[in-house]
């Protein structure tokens, strides 16, 4: 069974698109009610326009990515396909995705999801803190450049 050390993080492409989108439709928690409300071109907006994203690779597959929105200062999206979770790679996706974003000036991000989720459980091991609820019922949590890099 793989482990992070056998995972490799770059930066996403947009030839990546296609699989960043099968990697997102295929997760088990945090289900898009409407799963066509996230577009080719809502990922390349976010890839060229709003920010920067990563992918994890397990040899040549893309087994997960994330995208962060410098512009709203929020975490767009950071997901494992579930036949490679707990294996790192959104250890390794989280992490190199907050030292590019911090160290491009932001000083804290924020992101929601679901509560009572490996997600959230996931966030909070990493220093995010809970600081409400959104009118959708998921959690916001936030986090510091200076919380991040104690």
């Amino acid at each position: 069974m793989p482990f992070a050390m056998d995972i490799h993080i770059r930066q996403a492409q947009l030839s990546d698109i296609p699989a960043m989108h099968q990697v997102r439709m295929a997760v088990k928690e945090n289900v898009l009610s409407d799963p066509g409300r996230i577009s080719e071109a809502d990922y390349r907006t976010y890839l060229t326009e709003r920010g920067q994203g990563w992918v994890a690779l397990l040899q040549d597959q893309l087994i997960g990515f994330a995208v962060v929105d410098v512009q709203e200062r929020n975490v767009w999206a950071l997901f494992v396909h579930p036949d490679h979770e707990d294996r790192g790679a959104g250890g390794k996706l989280h992490d190199t995705m907050l030292a590019w974003t911090f160290d491009q000036g932001l000083d804290h991000l924020w992101l929601s999801t679901d509560p009572d989720t490996r997600a959230a459980e996931f966030y909070r091991r990493r220093q995010w803190h809970a600081t409400g609820t959104l009118p959708n019922a998921e959690l916001r949590f936030e986090i510091t450049a200076e919380a991040w890099r104690r």
